[in-house]
């Protein structure tokens, strides 16, 4: 078995004790209920305090939970929640597309895979749910950089790496291609990421307007474009898809 860390497990100890019972605790009862001494669990406390994990009342110096345990319950459930209502969409999306459908949401400096819809045919894919694709050269990456103000200095201040001739890595290039993007409200990565792919992407949006993730198309260029622009016909359907999300997700203008 492997072996654990015991001062993460304290914290976490610590963490559930505070989630429960009394609003604020003290050191000594954290102590107490949790069978430390005084000087280690004071500790703990002091370096989920300088995490924003913990935060103490300045007249009772007792402890509570903090608001970065906050700001990580709501991005667990926000991601959650978008996965589930995009179920539906994306399966209907791959079915009318013939093609491989894509759920991305910005995570440090990426994007994160977090639902994956298979082409429907009879092809060998790899489920791809957990991968991280790049920024600046993805058509999911692209639509959270023109959207999403974190997610365009990510790519803007990072690395963009040539994956194919077709990279655009210059900085302002990069800016004109997410003004292109912005203005047509859709992503397109055609041969920028890898050799004889394309896609084709759009946002989503939530309740307060904001940018959530991006539902994307990926397929083969012989199929996905024409003369080797994409498929008009696809890039209304992503469209159509992203905003249907972002009604499930309670947006109203977007």
């Amino acid at each position: 078995m492997a072996r654990t860390i015991q001062s993460l497990e304290r914290a976490a100890a610590m963490l559930r004790l505070l989630a429960g019972g009394e609003r604020r605790l003290g050191l000594s009862d954290i102590a107490s209920a949790l069978g430390l001494a005084k000087g280690t669990a004071h500790g703990i406390l002091r370096t989920l305090q300088q995490e924003g994990f913990v935060e103490q009342d300045a007249a009772s110096g007792r402890y509570q939970l903090g608001a970065e345990l906050l700001r990580l319950g709501n991005s667990y459930l926000d991601v959650h929640e978008l996965r589930a209502r995009a179920l539906v969409w994306a399966d209907d999306l791959a079915r009318s597309s013939g093609e491989s459908v894509y759920l991305g949401v910005l995570h440090q400096q990426g994007v994160l895979i977090v639902h994956h819809v298979f082409r429907p045919d009879d092809s060998r894919q790899v489920l791809e749910v957990g991968a991280m694709q790049p920024l600046h050269s993805t058509a999911l990456g692209k639509v959270l950089s023109a959207y999403d103000p974190v997610a365009h200095s990510e790519a803007a201040e990072g690395e963009r790496k040539p994956f194919t001739p077709r990279t655009v890595t210059d900085l302002e290039e990069f800016e004109k291609v997410l003004d292109l993007t912005r203005a047509r409200g859709w992503g397109a990565d055609v041969e920028e990421t890898w050799e004889g792919v394309a896609s084709v992407a759009a946002p989503i949006h939530d309740r307060r307007r904001m940018p959530v993730g991006a539902v994307g198309v990926t397929g083969a260029v012989e199929r996905v474009c024409v003369a080797g622009e994409l498929r008009s016909e696809l890039v209304a359907a992503v469209r159509d898809y992203a905003r249907a999300i972002s009604r499930d997700l309670g947006a109203s203008r977007f």
